[in-house]
């Protein structure tokens, strides 16, 4: 029995968008017609590959919040002896989005018809990384599925509240950036100009910081859509150039050396990688196959490649710590503690405390970035308000001293 997304008129007239359990698209149709719904547009509940859409709905993954609570839901409903189908049945009934719940009934659909869940995730890849599903795998595999799934919850909680704390510590001094860039813009637009003139009408030789001024405030009442179109343009620009492999490559190298930068990118990519190793190695994946796995999750185009070098050491016998010190670029603690987990045997749990150490460490070095922010914006804004106050005021002054 497959899933399928309908769109039908009830016998009012309005228009009703759901999912429906059904053997067929013929026999939903049929199923609507029975409820007293026409139906307009019945399709396979199945997230298309490749950029392409769906006739009903855009098949854009599911964010990161609503993947974290199909997870813990499904981990606590399985563990409670709840056969996978009527979890992922009861997940469906409580989800609120449409497209949440159409996505669940289409793996549903799956696993009713005899596929295995990993199987089943990977119909929606965008929605289900290779890490989630080869995790699932392992689960299914070893039967400790609901121990497994609850590990992954537990993971991915952490991860979307570090990604949450890092952006609600950025909301402050963005906000403030772009007040500050639009009450400027505002001021040499319509204020000073107006000022300026009154100056100018009285004869008075002005200061070269008013010059200044006003040839900046012209400017920028005549060509100001020519400075965004720039400002548009050169970010296109940069977006592009960093989608160029050696590019981007020679940049991601770049950012490990950088001051301040380099321990911030070495940390969370270092937290990143020892975080997806614990997981796949406390699902029972094996080492090699979970390097292969956590290399993928690295944003470092850079350090990325040098991981590929260390899981081909490791295949041939080499030891984890020491084919991670070939890498060169993470934190001395992180080879310690792998060390420290090959000798006793306890690898994932060293992992995963390392794991959490290097993701504090991250957020600790945002929020003194944040924090540096912060005065920083202030002192520039007010220097460029100084600037503009001595512009307007040397003149002024110098009429007074005249008269």
């Amino acid at each position: 029995m497959a899933a399928f997304e309908y769109i039908a008129l009830d016998a009012r007239g309005r228009e009703r968008k759901g999912v429906i359990e059904s053997d067929s698209q013929r026999q939903a149709r049929q199923q609507l017609r029975d409820q007293g719904l026409a139906p307009l547009e019945v399709q396979p509940a199945a997230e298309k590959q490749g950029g392409q859409r769906s006739e009903l709905f855009a098949r854009r993954g599911i964010n990161r919040l609503e993947r974290v609570l199909i997870t813990r839901q499904l981990a606590t409903l399985v563990r409670a002896s709840l056969p996978l189908e009527e979890a992922l049945h009861a997940i469906a009934q409580q989800a609120d989005n449409q497209r949440v719940r159409s996505l669940v009934m289409g793996i549903r659909s799956k696993v009713l018809e005899g596929y295995s869940l990993a199987a089943s995730l990977a119909e929606y890849p965008r929605s289900f990384t290779a890490l989630y599903r080869s995790t699932v795998a392992s689960g299914e595999q070893s039967g400790h599925l609901d121990r497994v799934l609850e590990n992954l919850a537990d993971y991915l909680e952490r991860q979307y509240e570090s990604s949450r704390n890092v952006e609600m510590a950025l909301i402050y001094p963005v906000t403030l950036l772009v007040l500050a860039v639009l009450i400027v813009g505002a001021l040499m637009v319509y204020v000073v100009p107006d000022m300026v003139s009154v100056i100018e009408n009285a004869g008075q030789q002005l200061p070269p910081m008013t010059v200044v001024l006003i040839a900046l405030s012209e400017f920028l009442a005549s060509w100001w859509w020519v400075v965004l179109g720039l400002t548009g343009a050169g970010a296109l620009l940069v977006r592009w150039l960093l989608r160029q492999p050696q590019i981007r490559l020679r940049w991601d190298h770049r950012l490990l050396h950088l001051p301040l930068v380099r321990r911030i990118s070495r940390s969370a990519n270092a937290a990143r990688y020892a975080n997806t190793l614990a997981i796949l190695g406390g699902s029972g994946v094996p080492l090699v196959e979970g390097m292969s796995i956590a290399q993928d999750v690295v944003a470092n185009t850079f350090l990325r490649d040098r991981l590929k070098s260390a899981t081909q050491r490791v295949s041939e016998g080499s030891s984890l710590r020491s084919a991670l010190e070939g890498v060169g670029y993470f934190p001395p603690m992180l080879l310690h503690m792998v060390a420290s987990g090959e000798a006793s045997g306890e690898l994932d749990t060293m992992l995963d405390r390392v794991a959490r150490h290097q993701q504090s460490e991250v957020e600790r070095l945002v929020a003194t970035v944040v924090g540096l922010f912060q005065p920083a914006m202030l002192i520039v804004m007010g220097g460029v308000v100084l600037f503009i106050v001595m512009a307007v005021l040397l003149p002024i002054l110098n009429m007074n001293q005249a008269i």
